[in-house]
């Protein structure tokens, strides 16, 4: 299994440690719901890598972290690829928007959020696929995020982490 998020934060960047800060504490959160044990068999079943391999550094107004340009996230594709390559994980969640762009031409957190889709973007929605990676997108788990603050979309969420534990038992078979 392998996880894909935007880029590492500023916590991140410091511990070493991806998903360390205060979104790292929803993922988890969301990840026990899905079926992991606590964090640290998440971290043991699941390679997490992110868009980029640097911390972007603050928006220039100072609230948030800034979203990789597509420049640096040109430069850090290389990294990425060899990732997939070299892992060839079963599953693969892409987190938040900027990591849906690597594997979805287009589509909203709306339309992906609390679906499975294989490579090629088509809809994946048996038990058990036969064909590997299938992709379950997630929101960004970011306080940051108004779109985690509407109870429908909240929903879609428990949707997507129902799904999750559906593939968790398939995704590790090999």
């Amino acid at each position: 299994i392998m996880l894909v998020g935007q880029a590492p934060g500023p916590v991140e960047h410091d511990v070493t440690r991806p998903f360390a800060g205060r979104a790292g504490a929803q993922l988890m959160r969301w990840m026990v719901r899905a079926g992991f044990r606590d964090e640290e068999q998440f971290r043991a079943c699941v390679f997490i890598t992110s868009m980029t391999t640097c911390f972007p550094g603050r928006t220039p107004a100072g609230r948030g972290d800034r979203r990789p340009s597509a420049a640096e996230v040109r430069l850090c594709s290389p990294w990425l690829d060899a990732y997939l390559a070299l892992l060839q994980p079963r599953l693969v969640i892409p987190t938040g928007a900027l990591a849906h762009s690597r594997f979805f031409a287009r589509g909203a957190l709306d339309d992906l959020v609390g679906h499975a889709f294989r490579l090629d973007g088509t809809p994946c929605d048996e038990p058990r696929p036969l064909q590997w990676p299938v992709l379950l997108p997630l929101p960004h788990p970011s306080g940051q995020s108004r779109w985690l603050n509407d109870p429908v979309r909240a929903a879609r969420v428990e949707v997507a982490l129902q799904r999750l534990r559906s593939l968790l038992e398939w995704a590790h078979q090999r």
